[in-house]
């Protein structure tokens, strides 16, 4: 389109991913028409600077509207080209997808994926440092820069936590995460809006151990577990002779270690009697021993409680009756 010689410049059906768009004529006159769309903006880039920034609106180009590129360059003739790129900005929101992976507080690997929500916040401040720094002059070339730089940045994040606690409080990481990156997302002119993990992963052996912590609530069992298997490897190096030795080493390590004994308390008028010492829940399908408390077979996965049907309590599979509403089971 144009307007007598004077082109008339305007970003024509942008589609809705689409972040940014150059014109792709340099070299522009003082009279030419600029025409802005609601939820865009057109910045002026010459140089790796961005000058000036026109808002939604029709716009006639002179040094009134471009009065920082005007001074720079001495524009004064109307009909004088005068070069200058201008970089159309769509001022909506995105979905940005992630996906990396990291090493967590104890070395674990963490495998994440997700998305993130964002908008161009300061127009002139994205152009510097996102288009016209990184050459990002298309969609495509923006969106690849923001994934790595999302990841860079969400892998720092995350290495502060142990492995254990990203999946048991993933709400509470995902916040923390969004928080963390509020400042580097706005040094770029962006102002990241929100952030949903979506999957979270790591390898079967650290699976295993988040598995034995959320039953026990310990990392104690997690060591002894480690160890069982530590035993079992060496055991299966030695020859026949040994394995009369392994199956009396082994069983007692599958065992719960006691708590440690406390101190006699001083004098009672009267000794309370003796608690029966708890060897664990012996698994119906397989007969392993698990640690108390557990609610599945470490070995197997088979459930090792049920559920009362009246109060929703987990009860032993083995109970005729709800320990804690009285109601018969069968």
């Amino acid at each position: 389109m144009s307007k007598g010689s004077l082109p008339v410049i305007r970003w024509v059906n942008p589609s809705p991913d689409d972040i940014v768009w150059r014109y792709p004529n340099e070299d522009l006159k003082l009279g030419s028409v600029v025409i802005v769309e609601e939820y865009q903006a057109a910045v002026f880039f010459r140089d790796g600077k961005a000058y000036d920034v026109l808002g939604p609106g029709r716009h006639v180009l002179s040094t009134l509207n471009i009065p920082l590129l005007a001074e720079a360059y001495k524009i004064v003739y109307s009909e004088t080209p005068f070069k200058a790129t201008i970089i159309f900005v769509n001022l909506k929101q995105f979905q940005g997808k992630f996906g990396g992976q990291t090493q967590t507080q104890d070395l674990a690997p963490l495998k994440f994926y997700g998305s993130f929500w964002f908008r161009v916040a300061d127009p002139k401040l994205f152009v510097v440092e996102v288009v016209g720094a990184q050459r990002a002059y298309d969609t495509e070339s923006v969106n690849r820069f923001l994934r790595g730089y999302f990841l860079e940045n969400a892998m720092a994040s995350l290495s502060k936590y142990k492995l254990a606690e990203v999946f048991s409080n993933i709400d509470k990481v995902t916040a923390e995460l969004k928080f963390d990156l509020l400042e580097p997302f706005r040094r770029i002119g962006l102002e990241l809006i929100d952030i949903k993990m979506e999957g979270l992963d790591t390898t079967p052996e650290y699976r295993d151990r988040i598995f034995w912590i959320t039953q026990t609530g310990t990392a104690t069992e997690v060591m002894r577990m480690d160890t069982i298997k530590s035993v079992a490897q060496e055991l299966g190096k030695s020859p026949g002779a040994s394995i009369g030795t392994g199956m009396v080493v082994i069983p007692p390590l599958l065992y719960p270690q006691p708590a440690p004994q406390q101190p006699p308390a001083p004098a009672v008028a009267q000794q309370q009697p003796q608690q029966p010492q708890q060897t664990g829940i012996q698994c119906p399908k397989c007969g392993t021993i698990n640690p108390p408390g557990a609610r599945f077979c470490y070995n197997c996965g088979t459930p090792l409680t049920k559920k009362c049907p009246k109060c929703g309590n987990d009860v032993p599979l083995n109970a005729k009756f709800c320990p804690y509403c009285g109601n018969p089971l069968t």
